[in-house]
This record gives C-alpha cells, structure tokens and sequence, in this order.
C-alpha cells in the first residue's frame, strides 16, 4: 500500500512539474516583412540589384539594336532584289540565331538577378535571425513566430519593436 502511495504521489509530482513547465514557456512574434522594409542592409541590396539590372538592361537593347540593323540590311537587299536564295536563306538563320541569343539573354538576366538577390538576402536574413535569438534569449522566449502566418496574437507579445532596436534601426 505504501509502494502505491509512493508511486501515485511521484506520478502527481512529475504530472505538476510538467505543467509548471508548460505555463513558464513564453511566446512571441515579429513581423519580418516590416523588420526587411526598415534595414539599410536591404535598401543597399535594391540599389545594387537595380545597378545590375540596368546594366544588363544596356547590353540587352544593344543586341536588340544589332539584331534590328541586321533585319532591316537583310530587308533592304531582299528588296533590291540583291540577295540570292541561298544568300537569303543565309541571313534568315542568322537573324533566328541573333534572336535565339536574345531571348536566351533575357532568360540569363533573370537568372542573374535572382541569384544576385539570393546572394545579398543571406546575410541580412542572418543578420535578422541572430536578433531573434538573441531577444528571445535576453527576454526568456521559448519560441518566436513570423505574423506573417499567425492566425490570432496578442499585441504584448510582438517583439518587432525589440528586435529592430537590437539591429540598429
């Protein structure tokens, strides 16, 4: 009797412990996009996305420069009744291959910039993780969510304010 006395009451104590746990831990939020919006780190990464941008902006209407010389020489000897079939043939290959190398271009562009932006966004979403931790650390939060998909919250718990402050904004 006294060994299930024993074991109940360990079993309450382990029961109460547990819960003790579950009411300390502490929650909150931030809201990323707003934290993004305010860091210099990210105006600077605009601005360089958008110098890289027009510049391969320039390169992409050069060869769309090239390639409308190139068509409207091959429409004025066509006229002209200059150009010989194979000699046209000739010509409509190269103005496809230019156009090919166009698109293609444009395709690398993108490409470009995506990786760009990936390349200068990890560090500063390294920069904003460390923050996170180091306030959730600081203030005892057991976990910390984006608001961006929070379904309910409360306003008390947002520590967007706490973590833009430790980065300096």
């Amino acid at each position: 009797m006294k060994k299930l006395f024993r074991i109940s009451l360990l079993a309450l104590a382990v029961i109460f412990f547990q819960a003790g746990d579950a009411i300390a831990q502490k929650y909150g939020y931030v809201n990323s996009q707003q934290i993004l919006a305010e860091m210099p780190d990210v105006k600077q990464m605009e601005a360089n996305l958008e110098a890289l941008g027009s510049q391969l902006q320039k390169k992409g209407e050069q060869m769309l420069v090239t390639y409308k010389q190139k068509e409207e020489n091959a429409i004025r000897e066509k006229e002209k009744g200059t150009l010989s079939p194979v000699q046209e043939e000739t010509l409509l290959k190269e103005l496809q291959t230019t156009q090919g190398e166009i698109m293609k271009f444009e395709q690398e562009m993108q490409n470009k910039i995506v990786e760009k932006r990936n390349e200068l966004l990890g560090p500063i979403y390294e920069k904003i993780n460390t923050a996170i931790k180091d306030v959730a650390a600081d203030q005892g939060y057991s976990m910390i969510f984006d608001s961006q998909v929070l379904l309910y919250a409360e306003e008390t718990v947002n520590i967007t304010t706490e973590v833009k402050s430790k980065l300096g904004i």
